[in-house]
């Protein structure tokens, strides 16, 4: 399969999914698709990517647990692109 359906089926699935973690903080892989550019290539993350990450980093270890979002929140690119916007990748 190549790279490009590999991105396009993680993102199917990041819009599919939604996990709630508190009143507060809604955990959406959606709000993630900002970064699937910066992921998926070489190209630096946005301000909006790392804004988001900052804003989701409480859910990471949620989306690692889920065998469909691993692939693509356990990528390195993904821990590259956490890192480059100054979020540390979490240890679950």
């Amino acid at each position: 399969m190549k790279a490009s359906h590999i991105a396009l089926f993680t993102l199917m699935v990041l819009l599919l999914s939604e996990v709630q973690v508190s009143m507060a903080l809604t955990c959406s892989p959606v709000q993630l698709s900002s970064c699937v550019s910066a992921i998926t290539s070489s190209s630096p993350p946005s301000k909006l990517c790392c804004s988001k990450i900052k804003e989701q980093k409480p859910c990471l270890c949620q989306y690692l647990k889920n065998p469909n979002l691993k692939k693509f929140v356990d990528s390195p690119n993904a821990r590259k692109v956490a890192n480059t916007c100054g979020t540390p990748y979490p240890r679950c």
